[in-house]
């Protein structure tokens, strides 16, 4: 049993943890969770002794091994397999006595020991723990010198899961990992022996792998029964505020409702619609969002742009004279896509993201986009190198020269950016408001295309969900790279797997995939006999026209859903004037009345396209 009684802790004269308390059960799997900056990890370094709480005191189980990842990365010329077995430091120290022991009694007492922690399947279980975060048997013994940071953060991932504390506290161990490595984690997480204390803002995470939350909330910790959904409805249970959240999640529900209404019987859309019932299933409140005022994303609207997008036909990318990362990239990104890219971490999905993004050219084939259209690049490094002794208004300033001050204040007010914390300096914001200025800077000029690769390391899950918010209610296009699967669920539409030196179309859904990465299941290895009967609809001829025929439906599917959304709020608008989204606020009813019948007009065209798309794609179904 760990006991946490009473402690205060204070940093620069500010109290992080005040009068602290709770009691985590021995076996018991929890997940802390709070805003950014509540002091979590200040609560997991007062648990292992780093810090001295100045009131209060910890109880931790006698004799307990406490296993808290590394500060430092290891490296040198050391490999990640000698690194994760030498994290069992009984086992190495055994070894070592076993080759200079002389005393043949003692030397059968170390060799009982060995047998008895079962020293000599440790290879194995670690290149099995090293496999599962990326490591492939080459990488496992490279130098950890040739590693980037990242990288190496796994391996010290790896050495403590594989040291197998009595109480495992692991502090947002998914930052590192892809969405491949973040689910074989969970799926560790879930059979763990001991305790686990585990901060983590993946809501599937804390969902499958927890049963209790530790609220860390004002300084001090509630501790709740459940995973993160039963959470949320206790804490949904006690909020005085849910209006303006309820509000943005019916009209996103009817939404949803709609389309699995008028597409469930249909067979060529009966998947999508099963797809959309789980995102059903899965919607929460969003409470702290409304909670906290200055917490905001809100994507400017970019004008319109013709479909396609972007085109890539045959089209491959390489950095300066070497071989092409990818190749056979033939894509279409129309106005209003939303897009996952999946695939493991060095397979080339940062390489797509740069190229459709006109960092890189093609070096070979073609890719087609239009001279005017405006992409928003978001990464990771983008947050890390905003200038720290600058303020929010002064870099966007600079990035909107020649903009009125009025422009700038307004831009930065749809990501929370008001008042003092628009002129705060960069080096004293959060993590997660590092990351909202970043959003803010790409999107200044709004762009057509927002390409975001792994927009969500920064934020907790409150602002996640305001993402995910922004991002259904934006009018562009989206390309998202996340290890996030719930806002991948909730925001893509089509999932493009980048794989073995390419990019295509994955036909599955999301849990399609999962079960796909974890052996669940296998792709299916089409007959030579199936191949060559074209009767059967599966010629290439057939295929292609097949394939050319769902992207098409894909893309009247999101034409509808787009158009729907403008309806409602139209209708919204035209019945409560005052509740009017920004951009149609000052809007008359005249010229409500005529945007409705466009947009009606409109709608109709896109269902009878709708309509005869999928009738098309049913005729060329296999009998």
């Amino acid at each position: 049993m760990l006991t946490i009684d009473g402690i205060t802790v204070r940093l620069g004269g500010r109290p992080i943890l005040e009068r602290a308390s709770a009691t985590i059960p021995q076996g018991a799997r929890v997940g802390l969770i709070g805003r950014n900056g509540a002091g979590k990890s200040t609560l997991m370094k007062a648990i292992i002794g780093q810090i001295e709480p100045d009131d209060g005191q910890i109880g931790k189980p006698s004799r307990a091994r406490i296993g808290y990842i590394a500060q430092e990365a290891p490296d040198g010329t050391t490999t990640p397999e000698e690194a994760v077995l030498a994290a069992d430091v009984e086992r190495a120290r055994l070894l070592e006595e076993a080759e200079t022991c002389t005393d043949m009694d003692r030397l059968g007492e170390v060799h009982e020991r060995l047998l008895a922690i079962d020293a000599y399947s440790a290879p194995a279980r670690a290149a099995k723990i090293l496999n599962g975060l990326g490591f492939d048997e080459e990488m496992q013994r490279r130098p950890l010198s040739s590693f980037s940071g990242g990288w190496k953060m796994r391996v010290a991932l790896g050495a403590l899961l594989f040291s197998e504390p009595d109480v495992l506290l692991l502090d947002e161990p998914s930052n590192h990992l892809d969405l491949e490595a973040t689910l074989w984690l969970e799926n560790f997480l879930k059979s763990y022996p001991a305790t686990l204390l585990v901060i983590s803002h993946e809501r599937d995470l804390l969902n499958n792998v927890v049963d209790h939350i530790l609220h860390l909330q004002g300084g001090k910790l509630t501790l709740y029964t459940g995973g993160y959904d039963a959470f949320e409805k206790q804490r949904a249970e006690r909020a005085a505020q849910l209006a303006s959240a309820k509000a943005a999640q019916d009209a996103q529900r009817a939404r949803l409702q709609d389309y699995v209404a008028r597409n469930s019987a249909r067979a060529s859309t009966a998947k999508q619609a099963q797809a959309r019932a789980k995102m059903l299933a899965k919607m929460q409140p969003i409470v702290a969002l409304m909670e906290d005022p200055s917490l905001s994303f809100e994507f400017p609207s970019p004008g319109e742009l013709r479909s396609p997008m972007i085109t890539l036909e045959g089209a491959a990318v390489a950095y300066d004279d070497a071989p092409p990362i990818l190749r056979r990239l033939n894509m279409r990104i129309d106005a209003d896509d939303r897009i996952a890219l999946l695939g493991r971490n060095g397979n080339g999905k940062t390489t797509l993201a740069r190229l459709l993004a006109a960092q890189l050219q093609a070096v070979e084939g073609a890719m087609a986009a239009p001279g005017k259209l405006k992409v928003g690049y978001f990464t990771q490094y983008q947050v890390e190198e905003l200038a720290s002794d600058a303020t929010p208004v002064e870099l966007m300033t600079r990035a909107m020269e020649g903009k009125t001050p009025a422009a700038v204040r307004a831009q930065l007010g749809r990501f929370g950016f008001s008042g003092p914390r628009a002129t705060t300096n960069v080096e004293k914001l959060s993590g997660g408001e590092r990351a909202r200025l970043a959003l803010a800077l790409i999107t200044r000029d709004a762009p057509h295309l927002l390409i975001l690769d792994e927009p969500t390391n920064h934020l907790d899950v409150d602002a996640r969900e305001a993402l995910v918010q922004a991002l259904n209610d934006y009018s562009g296009a989206v390309i998202l790279i996340s290890h996030d699967r719930h806002m991948v669920e909730l925001t893509a539409d089509r999932l493009i797997l980048v794989d073995a030196g390419t990019a295509a179309e994955f036909s599955g859904s999301m849990d399609d995939y999962i079960d796909f990465v974890l052996g669940r299941n296998k792709p299916k290895k089409q007959s030579a006999q199936g191949a060559s009967n074209a009767a059967s609809g599966n010629t290439a001829k057939t295929r292609a026209k097949a394939r050319f025929i769902k992207s098409e439906l894909a893309s009247a599917e999101k034409a509808i859903a787009r158009l729907e959304s403008s309806l409602s709020e139209i209708d919204g608008a035209m019945c409560e004037p005052d509740k009017a989204p920004r951009h149609l606020a000052n809007v008359n009813m005249g010229e409500l009345q005529m945007r409705r019948a466009e947009i009606s007009e409109k709608l109709a065209k896109a269902e009878a396209e709708w309509l005869a798309l999928g009738e098309q794609l049913e005729t060329l179904a296999p009998a």
